[in-house]
């Protein structure tokens, strides 16, 4: 088993960091999500699904 791992440190390594920064992003979305924050920040002028948002007069 230890030389399975050392063999595969590399990888393991990099997969841990990328199921890291995918856990970290999914937290954002969900924390973002409740506190009512949209992906666009709220600027409809900027806002190029500008009247496809709920709420929002076109």
């Amino acid at each position: 088993m230890a030389a399975w791992i050392s063999e595969n440190l590399g990888t393991i390594i990099v997969t841990i960091i990328l199921v890291a920064a995918v856990a970290g992003i999914i937290y954002k979305l969900i924390k973002d999500k409740r506190q009512g924050k949209s992906c666009c920040g709220g600027s409809c002028t900027q806002c190029k699904a500008c009247g496809r948002c709920p709420g929002q007069d076109p």
